[in-house]
């Protein structure tokens, strides 16, 4: 039985990272360990596995579909469950997309192929969708990549299309550009007013608050899911000066995970984060991607220290 995202796709949703072994291979059990300690917190509505947090671009179809059903067993059965889909081809997409849902998602987040920051027809992405579409019949969420993700960040003619079909229910809104992340929401709305747009810019959630949405997918919520919390609660209630203050101890690690340069350390840094937390003992992650280094820890110990002191 379907379950529907117009209640389940609000709130709070983890991103969450795939604990692995020295060989680079999947360690099961901190995976379970992981998930039960994130979905154990307060507030917390659901999960984004296999997303960008979670290194889907490295793993097999096999992999993925086994972190699902490793999230299926151990999270709270109200738990709300998105799967990433992430494939260069459309069928291959298709493929995965179909075996994750028999897995356990309860619906599916497309992400655009990287092959498509370097340029596509604004047809592409309607035809990768289809395909995705025909191969199942769970809700489907939209990838909203960043502005400076080149044109895997879909314009709003093409999201207008998008929004069109009905099973395509909401978008990930990871612009991390607040003008952007408006344009997108006020055009999503207009067509579709029940359209669920999920503010999903770490590092500005507070402002895609006060302009409004419907909920936030956050790999943040994976290191510190308390105060993701807190900030949500907040602002839902209209409490800006509390929310203000929750931000204030969320802004030093969320710009120390995602803006400091070099760009694409996010994930290396989140398993830092974790094992300086005590809740990770490997922090390996697949090749091509280094370890943290020693800088990087000492700025996500301080940045976690402001966060939780």
């Amino acid at each position: 039985m379907l379950r529907s995202p117009a209640h389940s796709l609000t709130g709070i949703h983890a991103a969450t990272i795939v604990p692995m072994h020295a060989d680079y291979s999947l360690d099961e059990a901190a995976l379970a360990q992981h998930i039960v300690g994130v979905t154990a917190v307060k507030g917390i509505r659901g999960l984004l596995i296999n997303g960008h947090a979670g290194e889907n671009f490295t793993l097999t179809v096999a992999e993925k579909k086994r972190v699902v059903e490793i999230a299926r067993e151990v999270a709270p059965p109200d738990c709300y469950l998105v799967s990433g889909v992430n494939q260069e081809s459309s069928l291959a997409a298709a493929e995965e997309a179909s075996i994750l849902q028999q897995a356990g998602a309860d619906a599916l987040l497309v992400f655009p192929p990287n092959s498509w920051a370097l340029g596509h027809a604004d047809d592409v992405v309607l035809i990768h969708h289809r395909h995705v579409l025909e191969a199942t019949d769970c809700p489907l969420m939209i990838y909203g990549a960043p502005v400076g993700a080149g044109q895997m960040s879909y314009p709003l003619s093409v999201l207008g299309e998008l929004v069109r079909e009905p099973r395509i229910c909401a978008v990930k809104e990871g612009s991390w550009e607040v003008a952007a992340y408006e344009a997108n929401r006020r055009h999503l709305k207009q067509i579709r007013p029940e359209f669920i747009v999920m503010g999903s810019g770490d590092e500005h959630l507070l402002t895609s608050y006060m302009i409004g949405n419907e909920g936030s997918q956050v790999s943040l919520a994976a290191v510190i899911p308390e105060l993701l919390c807190d900030l949500w609660d907040a602002s839902a209630g209209g409490d800006w000066t509390r929310a203000r203050l929750v931000h204030e101890k969320i802004y030093p690690l969320s710009v120390a995970v995602y803006r400091d340069a070099p760009g694409g350390r996010a994930t290396a840094r989140l398993k830092a984060c974790l094992k300086i937390l005590g809740r990770l003992q490997s922090d390996a992650l697949r090749p091509p991607q280094p370890l943290a280094t020693v800088s990087e820890y000492h700025t996500l110990e301080s940045a976690l220290k402001h966060a939780l002191g």
